[in-house]
């Protein structure tokens, strides 16, 4: 009954603040009272023409003025979202618990919040793979450019073939740590047998990976630049091994492979993709809350939504943020987010629910948990069909 009498309230206090916002824009470009309606020349009483129902709005402004019209109405840019945000960062618990409590005039409502920050985050990402692309694109002009001198074929080709030999060690180095734990795991030949197979398959990628990077740098000591289809010609011609093929042949095998070859590209398909599943960690996080706090018969699904939302609009904004900042201050901004954000965390519980320290540190990691393996699952299952993508 609470949630309902909750939900009901925001509703109205929402369409109403909305309603008081767009009577104050049409009043500032409506026909004054007393004129006749252009539609029906009845005399206008107020915004609307109480004979034939037309608005009295004369629609006579700029399109930047339009534009602002529509970013205010969305942002609603008044006093109580200068009041909202510094609790959003600073005092997660509080705001959390006003909006439990009912106490919203004071706040801008949570879902406008969500949005807006969900707004902001995917248009932060589509600029962050912009640039992803652009920077990508920037280096292949440049390796074209390296290969328009003989001097320059020489340089981009032995730099391509030290970058080869450094990925197959690498890649090897991984494939032996991988077997040798798997081996001490393994408690029956028919186990080590399986351990081997897949050693040798990795092995297999790792050199395979390597004959077409050869084959590239081979090519750009020419002046070429090869296509994969090339590329596997010739690697077929050389007498690479069937199993690398076969093991490309399959979409897995193959968007692997061109992953491999172009790991930038890779990460902004990648990146393209991330962001549209935000919107799927609001339930994710409710249904978490409501888990860990099942015991709370006071409290509806609707109540754990509401906390849900500070929460990702915390996050959304922190991550819209660092995607547009230069790159070089990633590491620096997310490795802060990693940390700031299971502490906005434990305030968010610890204000709206009233936890203790113990049960809200608890209670934190049960929901982080809970959260993140959710949404790494998800993110597998990306990271996947983004190779098909390639």
């Amino acid at each position: 009954m609470l949630g309902a009498c909750i939900v009901s309230g925001e509703l109205e206090l929402a369409a109403a603040d909305w309603f008081r916002g767009l009577i104050k824009r049409k009043q500032q470009h409506a026909a004054p009272i007393g004129t006749p309606c252009r539609n029906c020349d009845a005399i206008l009483q107020g915004l609307f023409c109480h004979d034939c129902g037309q608005s009295s709005d004369n629609h006579k402004r700029s399109i930047w003025h339009l534009v602002w019209e529509a970013f205010e109405g969305l942002f609603h840019l008044d006093g109580r979202l200068l009041h909202t945000l510094p609790q959003l960062f600073f005092r997660p618990g509080k705001l959390a618990r006003d909006y439990l409590d009912g106490r919203l005039a004071r706040h801008v409502p949570p879902f406008r919040t969500f949005l807006v920050a969900l707004l902001l985050l995917i248009f932060a990402a589509e600029h962050a793979v912009h640039e992803l692309r652009q920077d990508d694109e920037r280096r292949k002009q440049a390796h074209l450019a390296a290969l328009a001198t003989p001097q320059g074929r020489a340089q981009e080709s032995a730099r391509m073939r030290a970058q080869a030999d450094k990925d197959r060690a690498e890649a090897l180095a991984e494939a032996q740590r991988d077997r040798a734990n798997d081996l001490k795991t393994a408690e029956n030949d028919h186990e080590r047998a399986g351990v081997e197979r897949a050693y040798q398959r990795e092995v297999a990628v790792a050199e395979s990976i390597h004959t077409h990077s050869m084959i590239r740098a081979d090519a750009a000591a020419r002046g070429q630049v090869l296509s994969a289809e090339a590329v596997r010609q010739l690697a077929a011609k050389a007498g690479e091994k069937s199993a690398p093929r076969r093991h490309k042949d399959s979409w897995y095998g193959e968007g692997k492979r061109k992953a491999a070859a172009n790991p930038e590209y890779y990460m902004a398909v990648v990146f393209g993709w991330a962001h549209r599943l935000a919107v799927l960690l609001l339930p994710i996080v409710g249904l978490s809350l409501a888990a860990v706090y099942a015991n709370r018969k006071d409290l509806f699904l609707y109540d754990h939504l509401l906390v849900a939302m500070d929460l990702l609009s915390f996050g959304f904004l922190t991550n819209a943020l660092g995607l547009v900042l230069p790159q070089v201050l990633w590491p620096w901004w997310f490795g802060l987010l990693a940390l700031w954000t299971p502490v906005n965390l434990f305030q968010t519980l610890r204000g709206a629910y009233g936890s203790s320290v113990l049960g809200a540190v608890s209670k934190t990691l049960v929901v982080w948990t809970l959260s993140g393996l959710t949404f790494a699952i998800l993110v597998t299952a990306l990271l996947v069909f983004s190779l098909t993508q390639l």
